[in-house]
C-alpha cells in the first residue's frame, strides 16, 4: 500500500480581499494571535505523518520561504539572552532540511492549476492539498487530515473534508452530491461535485472544506480540464471526473473549522484562537465582556494613560 506522504500547499494567490496588508505581505503570513496562517496547514500536515511539503508559490512571496527557514543570527540572539523557549519554538517551526520544496505558478490561473504546478514534486504517488485559509480542528486532539489518510488507506480512493453547511450558504461553497447517502461514522460516499450552486439547486448540504487527498490519475485529469469562470482551471472540475471514474469518499470534519479568507473570518479566527490560548484567553475575554457592542467606542475600558 503507498503512503501519503507528500503534500501540496498553494499559497500563490494575491490576498487582495486584505488589501492593503496584503501589498508587501503576503496573506498567508498574516497572522492568527502569534502564528502565520500557513504555520497552522503545516503542522496539521506534520501531525498528519507527511514527511515532504511542496509550497507552490508565486511573486512575492519570499518571506513564506524565510519564516520556515532557520535565522542563525536570531538564534543565536536567543541564546545570547537565554531565551531558550523561545529558541525552541524557533526550531520546533523548522521542518527537517530537504523536505521542504517550493514551486512557482508564474500566473495566477486557479487552484487546480496551482496543484498542477506540482506534479513534478510530488510524481506518480497519492498525496494531500492543504488550503491555508482554512484552519481545522478535530474535537479530542483528533487531526482532520490524519484520519483523511487513515480513510485513503482503508478504501484507495481520494477524499475530501467536508462538514455540514446550512442551505442557504451552499452557494458558496463546492458541494459534495453524495447521492443522497448519509455519513456511515464520519464518511460517506461521494458521486460527484458542483462547485457554488445556486441556492435550492445543491445536491446535499455537505461542502468542501480545504483538504484534500488524491490519487496520482488527477495530474492526468488536471491537465485536460479547460479554463473556466475568468479562466481558471477549478480543481473542482477534476475532481468531478475522478469521483465519476474511481469513486470518491467524504470526511466529514468532527471539529472546527475557521475560514480566514476573508475580513469576518480572520477576525473571527483571531478571536476563537485567543479566547483559546493558555496567556491570552482570561485577558481577551475580559475585554470582551466590557465592550458595549452598540458603541464600542463608549465601552468602560480602562484609559491608556
Amino acid at each position: 500500500m503507498t503512503k501519503v506522504r507528500k503534500a501540496v500547499i498553494p499559497v500563490a494567490g494575491w490576498g487582495t480581499r486584505f488589501l492593503p496588508a496584503t501589498k508587501a505581505m503576503p496573506k498567508e503570513m498574516l497572522t492568527v494571535v502569534d502564528k502565520p496562517v500557513v504555520q497552522y496547514a503545516l503542522e496539521e500536515a506534520r501531525a498528519a505523518g507527511i514527511e515532504e511539503f511542496i509550497f507552490v508559490t508565486g511573486r512575492g512571496k519570499q518571506t513564506i520561504e524565510n519564516h520556515f527557514d532557520r535565522s542563525f543570527e536570531l538564534e543565536d540572539v536567543l541564546e545570547e539572552k537565554g531565551r531558550l523557549e523561545d529558541l525552541e519554538l524557533l526550531k520546533d517551526i523548522t521542518p527537517p532540511e530537504g523536505c521542504v520544496m517550493y514551486t512557482r505558478q508564474a500566473r495566477r490561473r486557479g487552484l487546480g492549476h496551482a496543484v498542477l504546478c506540482a506534479k513534478s514534486a510530488v510524481g506518480d504517488e497519492p498525496f494531500a492539498v492543504l488550503l491555508p485559509d482554512d484552519i481545522v480542528f478535530g474535537y479530542n486532539e483528533r487531526v482532520p487530515l490524519k484520519e483523511m489518510v487513515e480513510t485513503f488507506e482503508e478504501h484507495q480512493k481520494s477524499v475530501v473534508l467536508c462538514m455540514e453547511v446550512a442551505k442557504e450558504n451552499t452557494k458558496r461553497y463546492g458541494i459534495l452530491d453524495t447521492g443522497g447517502t448519509v455519513p456511515q461514522g464520519d464518511v460517506l460516499p461521494v458521486q460527484g461535485f458542483v462547485e457554488k450552486p445556486a441556492e435550492g439547486k445543491a445536491p446535499s448540504n455537505m461542502a468542501v472544506m480545504g483538504r484534500y487527498v488524491f490519487t496520482p490519475e488527477v495530474w492526468a485529469l488536471l491537465e485536460k480540464t479547460e479554463p473556466g469562470a475568468g479562466g481558471e482551471i477549478q480543481l473542482t472540475d477534476a475532481m468531478e471526473t475522478l469521483a465519476k471514474e474511481q469513486g470518491f469518499m467524504g470526511q466529514v470534519l468532527d471539529g472546527i473549522r475557521l475560514d480566514c479568507g476573508d475580513r469576518p473570518g480572520f477576525v473571527k479566527a483571531n478571536i476563537f484562537m485567543a479566547l483559546n490560548h493558555p496567556e491570552l484567553k482570561g485577558e481577551i475575554a475580559s475585554f470582551i465582556k466590557e465592550l458595549d457592542i452598540d458603541n464600542p467606542q463608549a465601552s468602560s475600558l480602562e484609559k491608556v494613560k
